[in-house]
Parts: structure tokens; sequence; C-alpha cells
């Protein structure tokens, strides 16, 4: 027997009689299982452990000779179990989880068993997609709806009750006793009942609370599927672990001083797996407006206010953030991992929760994965994981990313081809000069209507250094000395000027002249130097004049 016992202090037994192997066995498996389930702080994971270890007894059972303790495994049984398993993501993580209770028994620190043990498993491939924005749009809204409905009801409600509770109302009049039934409602977490002969119950004033059920006591509490509206809109503009909601905290308020329109939340969430989970963060959540993510937070907060006080009524220092009002008092607590109800409230989102929310509107499963997938996405940065794990598991395998990123990708391939011919001479290299030709500053124009730059008035509207990138350019031996001395007098502006200021003015212009330099080949570039004359260096120093002046 092993007992494992989460961080709320339950504890469960999990009997090791129960798998189909030999005693020795059985009592090896107990001792690597107890060995591991010293990290484990929820009853989820050691159950999860539990069922993958019985899959591993039911494929010794069914060998033929079936060893007898863990000593007896041989690499060829290893191979065979990685075998049957390896090919799926459900297999990938039974392979996981049992080499690692394995490798806590020492008879398999080495030898051939422990080297199958150790050979790489492949990551799961991931499986859940993000939203399109269709289809966030359609479970946000719904979301939006029902929460929205709920939160407007308790308002008007709590508005009358601090009515009544103030003396406001006139007595005997029906907002009067409307206000004394929310009262009670407000202590008790239900309405005032009549009792009948055979112990039935009925609701003492279903006329004037206008019917029974969410009608009667959801005047001052969510209902279970009205927090899971607001579960999903949480996720979807905070991008929160749906685990977070079973112990979020109510959030508090930070100090502003001097500040009147807006508030600042402090959110304490939950990292489990950073932090053996016990680990909390803080995010800071400002509410500035109807359009400010904090407004969610204060929302949350008025439409759980009952909820929370009435919890901590029951059991003082109780303040989480995710009450709901169950229509039925839970029979037996059976999820350990999750807060106990306290009177008719319980706490979080359950599974059966999201089974039933989704289906209620007509979703095929739980939106909480695919909308948080949607919100990390969108944000571009990690939210409660690392940058490895944002990347590898979040950005990378997902199909609308990947669709998006095509016309990214595209967009700078083509921003890098523009830029990769911006830097090259653009014109073409001639052995003489043509007479047809206009000579330039840099080089002779074939035509300079046709310019890549037109001036307003007609012509060219390039400078002279632009010529090296125009295709009307004609460049033959006579520009030479001159294109090699303006190419050294650029290279010495280096030394005047920073970096970025290089770059903007004259990175590209070099460029260009080391590409003709290229084509011209070196050697006739380097001979041409000889040959600089007064007018090469004159029109040089005018090109380049504003910056060798400082």
């Amino acid at each position: 027997m092993v007992t494992v016992t989460n961080k709320a202090g339950f504890k469960k037994e999990y009997d090791f009689a129960e798998l189909p192997v030999p005693g020795p066995m059985q009592r090896s498996l107990a001792r690597v299982f107890a060995h591991r389930s010293r990290g484990w702080t929820s009853h989820g994971t050691a159950r999860s452990n539990w069922i993958k270890l019985g899959y591993f007894a039911d494929f010794l059972s069914a060998l033929g000779s079936p060893p007898d303790d863990l000593d007896s495994l041989t690499a060829a049984i290893m191979q065979s179990w990685r075998d049957g398993l390896i090919n799926t993501n459900s297999g990938k993580g039974t392979l996981r989880s049992v080499r690692n209770l394995l490798q806590g028994d020492p008879r398999l620190a080495a030898g051939p068993v422990a080297e199958e043990l150790a050979r790489r498993i492949p990551a799961p491939t991931p499986t859940k997609q993000s939203y399109e924005q269709g289809e966030r749009d359609r479970v946000v809204q719904a979301a939006q709806r029902q929460f929205r409905s709920a939160w407007l009801r308790i308002g008007e409600n709590t508005r009358l009750l601090n009515a009544w509770r103030a003396g406001d109302l006139p007595e005997g009049a029906r907002e009067w006793r409307l206000g004394k039934v929310l009262d009670h409602l407000a202590r008790t977490g239900d309405v005032p009942r009549t009792l009948h002969p055979g112990g039935h119950a009925s609701v003492t004033n279903r006329g004037l609370l206008g019917g029974k059920g969410v009608d009667a006591w959801g005047r001052l509490f969510l209902s279970r599927g009205e927090l899971t509206s607001l579960a999903v809109l949480l996720t979807d503009r905070f991008g929160w672990n749906l685990s977070v909601y079973d112990r979020i905290p109510a959030p508090t308020t930070a100090p502003s001083v001097g500040e009147t329109v807006s508030v600042t939340y402090q959110v304490q969430v939950e990292k489990r797996r950073r932090g053996g989970g016990r680990w909390f963060s803080t995010e800071n959540i400002t509410d500035s407006g109807a359009d400010s993510s904090g407004r969610l937070i204060t929302q949350a907060l008025e439409a759980t206010a009952h909820g929370r006080a009435l919890a901590n009524s029951l059991v003082p220092g109780r303040d989480l953030l995710m009450v709901a009002r169950s229509y039925n008092l839970e029979q037996e607590h059976l999820d350990l991992d999750r807060p106990a109800p306290v009177g008719p409230l319980s706490f979080g989102v359950s599974e059966s929760m999201i089974q039933y929310w989704a289906r209620g509107h007509g979703l095929s499963g739980s939106p909480f994965q695919r909308a948080r997938r949607t919100t990390v996405t969108n944000e571009g940065r990690p939210l409660q994981h690392s940058q490895g794990t944002h990347e590898s598991v979040y950005v990378l395998p997902d199909q609308r990313i990947q669709r998006a990123s095509r016309d990214v990708f595209e967009a700078g391939a083509l921003e890098a081809f523009e830029q990769a011919k911006a830097a090259v001479f653009g014109g073409q290299i001639a052995d003489n000069p043509d007479q047809q030709h206009q000579e330039t500053a840099t080089a002779d124009c074939e035509d300079e209507t046709s310019s890549p730059w037109p001036a307003s008035g007609g012509g060219c509207g390039a400078d002279f250094l632009l010529c090296l990138a125009c295709p009307n350019a004609h460049v033959h031996p006579g520009h030479h000395p001159r294109l090699a001395h303006l190419h050294e007098q650029i290279l010495s502006l280096r030394s005047v000027l920073d970096d970025r200021t290089f770059h903007e003015r004259w990175r590209d212009h070099q460029l260009r002249l080391e590409d003709l330099r290229y084509r011209v080949g070196p050697a006739a570039w380097k001979a041409a130097l000889a040959h600089v004359n007064d007018t090469d260096r004159t029109i040089v120093q005018f090109l380049v004049k504003e910056d060798l002046a400082l």
C-alpha cells in the first residue's frame, strides 16, 4: 500500500496487490511509486502515474514468461514495451511516466535495461490549435452574453439589498419585501423555504422572486455555468491555465498615490509546474476604463462579492475569486485536488462544468486550451511558461501562426531582395564612352527621361551618387579613377561618423562601389587610383563635402 498526500493534506491509498504481476514485482513497483510520489502535490498526478503503471503491469502479465521482479526485466522486453507505444501522444506520455518510475530502482541504474530506458522519447505532437478569428468570436461572445447578463442581474439586486439595509425603502412595499428576502439569501446562500409534510420544502416567496432555483438564489450568486463563462473570458483576456481558477485568491488593490480614475489590481496566479505546486506570481492589472483589461477583474469581483462574503462567514479566511452557487449540495467531495465546497458554494471550474457549458453553447469540446493558445500566440510572448515552451509548444506548431507567417516571410524576403538590389551597381560596364550618353559626376547617363527617380519638372531627380543604382548608368575606364577615389573617401567617413549615421547616409553607396570594384577587378580598381586628377578630387569632395566637413 502506498499513501499519497496532496498539497491540501488529503490522503489517497493505492493498493499494489491489485496489479496482475508477481508479489516481488508488486512490492518493487510500490517502492518506486512511493519514492517518486514525494515530489507530487496533486492526486491527479498520482492517479495518472498509477494508471500508466497499471498499463505496464498488464503488458508484463501478458508476456509468455512474465518477469518475477524488476531485476528480471530485459532490454528485449523494454524494447517491445516501447515499440507498442511510441507512435502516439498518449503512448509517449505513458513511456515517459513509467521510465521515470523505473529509473528510481537502483537495480536499473546500469546495464542494457538502463540504456533502453535512457533512449530519447520524442516530444508529443501538439494537436490543439488556436482559434481562427471567427471561432474565437463565437466562443467569446457566448461567454460575454451569459456572464454579462449575470453581472447585471447581481448588480441590480445588490443595489436593492443595499437600499434595504440602509433603510431607504418604504416598509411593506414590494421592493422592501424583496430586499428582506435578499438579505436572508446573502446571509445563508438560499431563499426562505416553507417545509411541507413529508419533508418537501418549497420557495416561500416564489411569486415575489419570479421563480425558483437560479431565478431565486441567482439574484446574488453566479451559477456554475455563469462562472464557467467568466473563466472563459479570463482565459481569453489573460491566457491563464484552467487550474488557476480552482485556487485564485480574490485580487487586491495596489496602493495608488493620487489616482482617482483607475484602479490597479494585484492578482496572485499559481504556476504549479514552476514551483512544486506552490509557486505564485503577481500580475498587476489596471482598470482604467471600459476597454481596459482590468474592467473584467472589476466585474468578476462584483459578480462574486456575495459568494465570497458568504464563504468567508462560513469558513473565515476563505476568499477565493471563482465562487458559484451550486444547484445541489455535493454528497461527497471526490476531487480532492480542488477546494471542497462550503455550504451551497463551489469553487473553481471542474471538467463536468466545462463539458456542460460546451454542450450548451454548441461547442465540440472544451474551449480553454484553444482559447489559451490563441491568447498566447496573439500576445507574442510567454505567459506563465518559459520562452522555449512558448516557441516549441505554442508558436511553431500552430497552423494559424504558420499561415500568417507566410506573408511575413514573403514580405521579409522581398524587402531583403530589394535591399540587395539597392546595394549593387545597377548600370552597365562599358569599354569605351558613348557620345550619345550624357556625362554625370559618377557615370554616363543613357536616358535621363526614363529615370526611376523622375523630377517634377521633367528629367531625372536623383543625386549623382544614385546614378550608380540606375539602369541607365554606363561606367567605362575613364570613370574608374574618380569612383575608386570616391570609394576611399566614403570609407574614410567611418572614422568621423557614428555607425547609425554612416549606415543611413553612406552604406548603400559604399556597397554599390564595392560591387562595381568586384566587376571591374580589384587589380584594375587599385591601379586606377594612380590616375586620380584634380578634377576627380574636386568632384568627389563636392559629393561628400557635408560629412567631410565634420
